[in-house]
């Protein structure tokens, strides 16, 4: 029988009030049950927020740099533990395992850059204009912090919202995708033996439109993190601004690589492979979208279908895999959907499009990697995300078109281009309309000691990483602090 796991809400696991469980099964292996996991309702979240609020009343008064000691320790944890969270993560993901390593390694260095974070939470101390009086500003903690995070990347993710929340002195509740419950379940163990105080993480399993609805609808939850679909977040978004409530959106990406004719085409093959392949295609940032110019695209689609067209397929725990599963059975209908919507819209499939006929992959939600070509801007394969190993290719004759295409579109999440000139590259910086722009690189990539996050319907315009995100988990507090020993009246009583 496979295992029953459990929440943890008010410092211990605990069954969820519902008495219901859903199963978190092998996306390479549908057959294979890794766990059952609670299907959580609304009083599981509000015992979660009673908690929590227990647990900030603790945790924000500790000094910023001992909560960053704690975050350190969680590094260390996930360094030792490393290969058996990345292996846990591929058989409940399925993306190969040089990349759940790599997804742990960003929490790693997350958990690192929020430590020194803990003696960075500047103020600023600033000329006061009157005379005998002090003025400054300092960062302070909120409160409880609801994190809503998604499938593709199940540590890397909940840490970009995690550690930063819990370096401000906020306390978390934790709501996992559904399909990858299991590392989050390692992941709120790895924080209790560090020793973060065990009120100040709660862990709440269930289904987004359950246990995130009431998350993101309870009262005493100050700020939401959320990474999803745009039309979610939309709604997330109405009900936060009635409730005023602080959020961050991390949404779609319709992501651009164009390839001009003086590029290094090697090295874009390289790169268009990764990013539109890598994660079979599940990423926010991965690469939907090539365009190339004219002078080099017959050329340059042939070497990519060359390639493509090998890439083996197979579970993630076997090494020689280099693409993975889907999540589940809908992502793979909804490439199958998408593929055939670009056939009737008039692109050409050059490879892929299919199931693979290997048998031993049946059990699996797996596809072959896809190539359209002949797509047209506003094609619906060239403006939606499709969220899969689909790369819809478009020609265009010069850099300015490249750049209209690019920008074309609702998303502006991430961008990439491929050229020898710097006159290009610099203008492309400049007019690409999308949070993220790589030069020579493929539009996947972060880096966690710097912000990511898009434009228009990709974001609200908060940033995670880096170092604005600890702008968002805390909260701005002005001093005035008058010496003078007489009411002065600020710009009344100013004198020159």
């Amino acid at each position: 029988m496979p295992e029953n796991f459990k929440n943890f809400i008010a410092g211990e696991w605990v069954a969820p009030t519902t008495g219901a469980y859903f199963e978190n099964r092998n996306p390479a292996d549908w057959n294979e049950v890794i766990g059952c996991f609670p299907r959580s309702g609304p009083d599981d979240v509000t015992r979660a927020v009673a908690a929590a609020q227990r647990g900030f009343a603790r945790w924000s008064q500790a000094p910023a740099p001992i909560r960053g000691d704690v975050l350190h320790r969680v590094g260390d944890l996930l360094v030792q533990r490393k290969d058996e969270i990345a292996r846990a993560m591929t058989r409940e993901m399925g993306k190969v395992l040089a990349e759940t390593r790599g997804d742990v390694q960003e929490g790693i260095d997350t958990a690192y850059y929020a430590h020194t974070e803990g003696r960075r939470l500047f103020g600023r101390t600033v000329p006061s204009e009157l005379r005998n009086k002090w003025a400054m500003s300092y960062r302070r903690p909120i409160g409880v912090a609801g994190l809503i995070t998604p499938f593709n990347f199940p540590l890397a993710i909940p840490t970009w919202k995690m550690f930063p929340a819990l370096l401000c002195g906020n306390a978390v509740i934790f709501k996992p995708a559904e399909d990858v419950p299991l590392t989050a379940h390692l992941l709120v163990e790895v924080l209790l033996e560090a020793g973060l105080p065990p009120d100040v993480v709660q862990l709440v399993h269930g289904e987004g439109s359950v246990v995130g609805r009431a998350i993101v609808e309870h009262p005493d939850i100050s700020v939401i993190s959320f990474t999803g679909s745009t039309e979610t977040g939309s709604s997330i978004g109405a009900t936060c601004g009635r409730m005023h409530k602080r959020l961050s959106l991390e949404m779609g990406g319709k992501n651009a690589m164009i390839v001009m004719d003086d590029a290094d085409l090697d090295l874009a093959l390289e790169g268009v492979l990764w990013g539109a392949f890598g994660t079979t295609g599940q990423r926010c940032t991965a690469t939907s979208r090539l365009i190339v110019h004219a002078n080099v695209h017959d050329r340059f689609v042939q070497l990519l279908c060359d390639r493509a067209d090998k890439l083996r397929l197979g579970p993630g725990l076997e090494e020689t895999t280099e693409v993975g599963p889907l999540i589940n059975e809908d992502a793979r209908k909804k490439v199958e959907y998408y593929v055939g919507v670009g056939e009737e819209e008039g692109a050409r499939r050059l490879i892929g499009g299919a199931r693979p006929s290997d048998k031993r992959l049946e059990r699996g939600w797996f596809y072959r990697p896809t190539v359209l070509a002949g797509v047209r801007p506003g094609m619906r394969v060239e403006q939606e995300e499709i969220f899969g190993p689909v790369l819809a290719v478009i020609k265009v004759d010069s850099l300015t078109d490249a750049i209209r295409v690019n920008n074309d579109v609702r998303y502006g999440l991430s961008s990439s281009l491929y050229t020898r000139d710097v006159n290009a590259a610099f203008r492309a910086m400049t007019e690409l309309d999308n949070g993220i722009t790589y030069v020579n690189a493929p539009t996947i990539g972060a880096e966690a000691h710097l912000p990511f996050g898009g434009v228009k319907q990709t974001g609200n315009g908060h940033r995670e990483g880096g170092w604005e995100v600890y702008d968002f988990y805390s909260e701005t507090k002005v001093v005035y602090v008058d010496f003078s020993g007489r009411l002065q009246r600020a710009q009344i009583d100013t004198e020159a």
